[in-house]
């Protein structure tokens, strides 16, 4: 199973994956206009993966098959400031 992957122009570590290259078809308009002009990564064979970067594998075949798209947005970011404040006051009690 072949899939293009794009990267968001306006999304920081946000990634579209599309079953053929430049279709864009089945990706709800909305999403697209969020997402921004869509910047092509490459082009890989899912069947010949056993992980992805980032991304679940076989969700992303299944998102694939089902909706025509799959969409990775970036990780959580880390409040580091907050886990501190609770650490400590853990240590405290």
């Amino acid at each position: 199973m072949l899939c293009a992957i794009y990267k968001s122009a306006r999304k920081a570590q946000t990634y579209l994956f599309v079953k053929k290259r430049d279709d864009f078809s089945s990706v709800p308009e909305q999403l697209m206009k969020v997402f921004g002009t869509p910047n092509l990564v490459t082009i890989i064979n899912l069947a010949t993966k056993d992980k992805l970067g980032m991304a679940d594998l076989e969700k992303v075949k299944t998102n694939l098959l089902e909706e025509g798209f799959y969409l990775q947005l970036p990780p959580p970011t880390e409040d580091l400031l907050k886990e501190h404040k609770a650490a400590m006051k853990t240590k405290q009690e």
